[in-house]
């Protein structure tokens, strides 16, 4: 029994460094080679305000809205986040994220111009894909 349960052992630290190695995160089926470089978009996801903002608890309540899918409460939200503070590049990104997602696309525009002009720095706003979308 000693021989059964040392072969057990030795078999299951064995697995040990090859599960270790596995990366969950790799997709099961791997991707076409067409030569190209491979552009995965990132999903966009809204932005928490900065921790000076005065805007900050509606905009960070506004982002559980939107995670919700509750699209109107989180306009609503981001508005008052934009309200209290104007210059919350992160309010006016989220904002256009809301109204993209409700099919407002003049309204996301101009939330999204907004945001890139408030932090033209900011590699999450300047780099998005929907940024560039609505601004190109």
């Amino acid at each position: 029994m000693k021989q059964v349960s040392l072969v057990m052992s030795l078999m299951f630290a064995g697995l040990i460094p090859v599960l270790a190695s596995c990366d969950s995160n790799k997709p099961a089926i791997p991707a076409a080679k067409t030569g190209a470089a491979e552009v995965v978009p990132a999903p966009e996801t809204a932005l928490m305000a900065t921790a000076d903002s005065p805007g900050r608890a509606d905009n960070d309540e506004a982002v559980s809205q939107y995670k919700q899918g509750k699209m109107e409460a989180a306009i609503e939200g981001f508005q008052k986040a934009v309200k209290a503070d104007p210059k919350s590049a992160e309010a006016q990104y989220n904002l256009g994220l809301s109204f993209d997602k409700m099919g407002k696309h003049d309204q996301a525009t101009a939330a999204f111009k907004q945001a890139a002009a408030l932090s033209p720095t900011n590699p999450a706003i300047k780099d998005s894909a929907i940024v560039k979308k609505h601004t190109s």
